[in-house]
């Protein structure tokens, strides 16, 4: 697993969610956050490695980066 230098303070577990479900969760949670938040998104459906880069370039977010685990991928996102 790839280690991340940064500490969720959410985390959204979206394992199991069909496309383009994780990243539509990501996106409400982070509609609900404050500025400077965390949030580590779980997921295991192989296009949030796409989705959630792009998702998170558009709208200004910051990506910190992406752990690989064994059955799913942590991103861990952060509100500008």
């Amino acid at each position: 697993m790839t280690e991340i230098d940064v500490e969720a303070d959410e985390t959204v577990d979206a394992r199991g969610a069909a496309c383009p479900g994780p990243l539509m969760d990501l996106i409400g949670k982070m509609r609900s956050v404050e500025p400077g938040t965390v949030v580590r998104l779980l997921s295991d459906n192989d296009q949030s490695l796409t989705d959630v880069p792009e998702w998170t370039a558009e709208a200004g977010n910051e990506l910190h980066g992406v752990e690989e685990g064994e059955d799913h991928h942590a991103f861990y996102v952060e509100k500008t």
